[in-house]
């Protein structure tokens, strides 16, 4: 990882139809970081740093972006520092999941994780009417153009997400009562990401920001 260069990435990550990956170089940078930090700080293997975390989600959201650069998902809103974190919070989501929960997946306060706001989750929001749009959002949408990371209407929508599906845990968990009680926003963001992609073509009729960057 430390050394793999944009030629070796390229042919690693092809795609099958045909286009090339976009942001090589950005792509290739992040890896050789990662690969740095593992082999600097973490004798290698990134096991260390979720022991070092001693079963803290909140406490390994910190080393990774303590660390690792690429994973500092910030911006300035309205001259307001705002923290996203979606790829170090997927990540710590993505090992509490494949662990069930258990020994390198057991995180005591795991709740604390809210749902990975990038571009897919805000479009099953709009779907549903969990999230409404002004006509000048919904307009730029429409006309498929690209944001840039940190843009204004950016940060809202993926502000926007985050909290829109910490009211619908809010709400799911007192209608479901004791069966609810293992509800959180990973597993509210993995039903949404699934139901998007089960139902593409339905999906197809709502729009979606664009965004070309390394955090999502």
């Amino acid at each position: 990882m430390a050394e793999v260069n944009e030629a070796t990435l390229s042919q690693l990550f092809q795609s099958d139809s045909g286009p090339p990956m976009p942001m090589v170089s950005e792509r290739t940078r992040v890896v050789n970081e990662a690969g740095s930090v593992l082999l600097d700080k973490f004798s290698g293997s990134f096991v260390n740093a979720v022991l070092q975390a001693e079963k803290s989600a909140e406490k390994l959201l910190k080393i990774i972006v303590g660390n690792l650069s690429s994973y500092r998902d910030e911006a300035t809103y309205q001259g307001q520092q705002v923290y996203l974190y979606k790829r170090a919070q997927i990540l710590i989501g993505d090992i509490w999941a494949c662990f069930d929960g258990q020994g390198l997946g057991e995180f005591h306060d795991i709740n604390s994780i809210t749902v990975f706001a990038d571009y897919r989750v805000p479009q099953v929001l709009l779907y549903y009417g969990a999230l409404t749009y002004s006509d000048s959002l919904r307009s730029l949408l429409d006309s498929r153009k690209t944001m840039n990371s940190g843009d204004e209407m950016e940060v809202e929508l993926r502000g926007c997400t985050i909290h829109a599906c910490e009211l619908i845990c809010e709400e799911a968990v007192q209608l479901l009562g004791a069966d609810g009680k293992e509800l959180n926003s990973i597993l509210l963001d993995h039903f949404l990401w699934n139901y998007r992609r089960d139902n593409d073509k339905e999906m197809d009729k709502v729009p979606f920001h664009r965004v070309r960057c390394i955090y999502y």
